[in-house]
């Protein structure tokens, strides 16, 4: 016969047992893989320093009557002084800005400085420093496709959001908002919904090497798709934006459009493509180094053009064929520098030397 205490005593082991058997079960379900625990860590460590950013425009209707829109996006919180790297298109044309930090509170910001041609900006909070989470920037230079990375965005001031995926390609080319080529983009599958905007592509070490920026798709949602543009070039530039407001970038002085065989044929020229000079400014580099523009202007099909032009087709020793070509080597140069050109005038191949300006604001 069991005494009470003995069935007490057997009960109780039995308890213990089942428990420990449930502990391990549950142990095993919600047991977290390496790679989720280095999620976990970099989204603890740097949510903190994603914000929101809000911009309020005034848009006119039909009537003329004036109407705020918002739009939102991401940024990151970059120094103690309260900058915050994001988007130009997320700041663009804003009379108003309002930057949420990650313990809901809001703060007014005001533009520091623009780069539309690599679609950065740099923005500012007079927030207490106990409240600016900082965060790292890495570098972009030994990126490999494969190599994980992470998107955080604070696309509604509520809650940061994470997701993962990786390099899917590098040396990506995309057109920036202001029409020029930005180069050497960042190419993710980690989503990149709209609200992200401006946020930091990580790696698994929790530093920004990309800031995300656009997506393809056809209906304004993720599809695997998604462009940062690499940390280096916000580095390059973040100094111009913080002391000037802007960034300085060399200047021809020209119109250029692309000459293809098409057109090459119609115009009976002995070459097929080329950076075809429009138009030159007035006292401009070019002007000055004795590039022509055209002088006769013809329609070939649907398009009206200036032809009779310089036609460039080498820089500094390197092939040109497209109008895009020839402008991404010039920005690869600074105001004062000297670019070497091989340009087609009248059956004839000449070189000229041009010494670039600095290009102008525009207001």
């Amino acid at each position: 016969m069991i005494s009470g205490r003995q069935f007490i005593i057997k009960g109780f082991s039995v308890g213990l047992l089942i428990l420990f058997i449930t502990f391990l079960t549950v142990g095993q379900v919600f047991s977290i893989t390496e790679d989720e625990k280095n999620n976990i860590t970099v989204y603890e460590k740097v949510a903190d320093g994603v914000v929101n950013v809000t911009s309020t425009a005034v848009q006119l209707d039909f009537f003329f009557n004036a109407f705020p829109t918002q739009g939102a996006g991401s940024g990151s919180l970059i120094d103690t002084k309260g900058h915050i790297l994001t988007n130009y298109h997320v700041v663009a044309n804003a009379q108003k800005l309002e930057v949420t930090l990650a313990d809901g509170s809001k703060w007014p910001a005001k533009l520091i400085g623009s780069d539309p041609d690599n679609d950065l900006a740099v923005i500012k909070i007079d927030a207490p420093i106990e409240k600016l989470k900082v965060i790292q920037m890495g570098d972009s230079k030994g990126l490999r496709i494969g190599q994980k990375v992470l998107a955080i965005g604070n696309p509604f001031g509520l809650q940061r959001t994470l997701t993962t995926g990786i390099i899917s390609s590098l040396g990506r080319t995309i057109r920036s908002e202001a029409g020029t080529l930005i180069d050497d983009v960042i190419q993710t599958d980690a989503a990149i919904n709209p609200g992200n905007s401006g946020g930091p592509l990580l790696n698994s070490e929790g530093e920004i090497v990309g800031i995300n920026s656009a997506i393809i798709s056809p209906t304004g949602g993720n599809v695997g798709i998604g462009f940062a543009i690499p940390v280096n070039t916000a580095k390059k530039v973040i100094p111009e934006l913080i002391s000037k407001g802007y960034v300085t970038y060399p200047y021809i002085g020209a119109t250029i459009q692309s000459l293809i065989p098409e057109m090459a044929k119609y115009l009976k020229l002995k070459i097929e493509r080329g950076a075809m000079i429009s138009e030159v400014v007035k006292g401009g580099p070019a002007d000055k180094a004795g590039l022509k523009g055209g002088d006769q202007r013809v329609q070939v099909g649907n398009m009206i053009l200036l032809v009779g032009g310089d036609i460039v087709v080498k820089a500094d020793q390197r092939e040109v064929k497209t109008n895009d070509e020839f402008i991404q080597i010039i920005r690869e140069k600074k105001p004062g520098d000297t670019i070497l050109l091989k340009i087609f005038r009248k059956d004839n191949f000449i070189d000229l030397k041009v010494t670039l300006g600095e290009r102008p604001r525009k207001k």
